[in-house]
């Protein structure tokens, strides 16, 4: 059964915390940084809310998570999207079975009540709208207003929030006023090797370290080149080499063509030469290429009609006359 509170007359539904595990593995600074950014100095002190930052796959959710517990506070996590609405995430009316409107609190929202911890993840998924609808509660007034239950609803002294966000093109820009109250900006940056290797090793403790081994070299060089393969992608390839390993033990594929096949179907065939992919890349984001010009698009290069072709003209015979 759900708890039910009673705020203003109003009946809300909380929901139930996340039960996930969330060890941290590695970069502890940065563990250390999210946990000061909840740390309450004075009576007058309150917690900030920080962004992190990083790319898709690098560990921002298990970090928030991994704070929660080293805090042994419950955990409530919100996956943001475009379509995300205010309701979404405060208070949701549901039509109950005798007629009657029933009032759902979000994961947000039940954290605030609990006093336990939200992860707002990959918020810059979610339009201004909604973002605006959070602005009390991410500065000293630490509440939100439910326009649909006609409620105000304040947040326990011991709620936390962070938000996470990916480095990468989001679907909204979020608004100046909103970025002023998600301070500090806490940067993941790829795990180290030996890293690396552990959080493969946790999750896949089954895993064979010759296996283990091509999965390592093959991250931390696309880290190395810039690429957006992470340490969730490394797992995926595991699992599914391993996968393939076992499915005929008969006859096994063996373990270099089971992790390269494993390897081409979850990242795709380009993840099979790093240094083209790598160089493409740079081309595509401008490197080692010439800027078109107007001409480029209507006449070929050497074109005697082509624009630079008679500049170039006018300065031979410029030289010329010189001579």
């Amino acid at each position: 059964m759900h708890e039910t509170v009673e705020i203003d007359g109003i009946h809300l539904n909380l929901c139930t915390a996340d039960a996930s595990e969330g060890d941290w593995i590695g970069q502890q600074e940065i563990l250390q940084q999210i946990l000061a950014c909840w740390l309450v100095v004075d009576e007058k002190d309150q917690p900030l809310t920080p962004r992190l930052l990083g790319a898709p796959g690098i560990g921002k959710t298990t970090l928030g998570i991994a704070a929660a517990r080293v805090r042994e506070q419950e955990l409530y996590i919100y996956q943001c999207t475009a379509d995300t609405r205010p309701e979404d995430l405060l208070v949701t009316p549901v039509l109950g079975k005798q007629g009657q409107i029933k009032y759902h609190a979000s994961p947000l929202v039940s954290a605030m009540i609990r006093g336990g911890i939200c992860i707002l993840d990959e918020g810059n998924r979610m339009n201004e709208k909604s973002w605006a609808s959070l602005a009390p509660l991410l500065d000293h007034r630490r509440y939100v207003e439910s326009i649909v239950a006609g409620v105000t609803i304040h947040a326990h002294p011991n709620f936390r929030s962070a938000v996470t966000m990916n480095e990468d093109e989001s679907t909204f820009e979020i608004p100046d006023y909103i970025l002023s109250r998600l301070q500090p900006t806490l940067t993941l940056r790829h795990p180290a090797r030996e890293d690396e290797l552990a959080i493969l090793k946790y999750h896949l403790p089954f895993a064979n370290d010759k296996i283990l081994a091509l999965t390592v070299e093959f991250l931390q060089e696309a880290h190395s080149l810039k690429l957006d393969f992470s340490t969730r992608d490394g797992i995926n390839v595991l699992r599914y080499a391993l996968k393939r390993i076992a499915q005929n033990p008969d006859h096994p594929l063996s373990k270099d063509k089971a992790w390269q096949e494993s390897l081409e179907h979850c990242l795709g065939d380009e993840a099979l030469d790093l240094q083209s992919l790598a160089e493409k890349k740079s081309q595509t984001l401008g490197g080692n290429v010439l800027p078109l010009g107007l001409g480029d698009f209507f006449f070929n290069p050497g074109d005697t009609l082509h624009p630079d072709e008679d500049e170039t003209d006018d300065y031979l015979d410029d030289d010329e006359m010189d001579a």
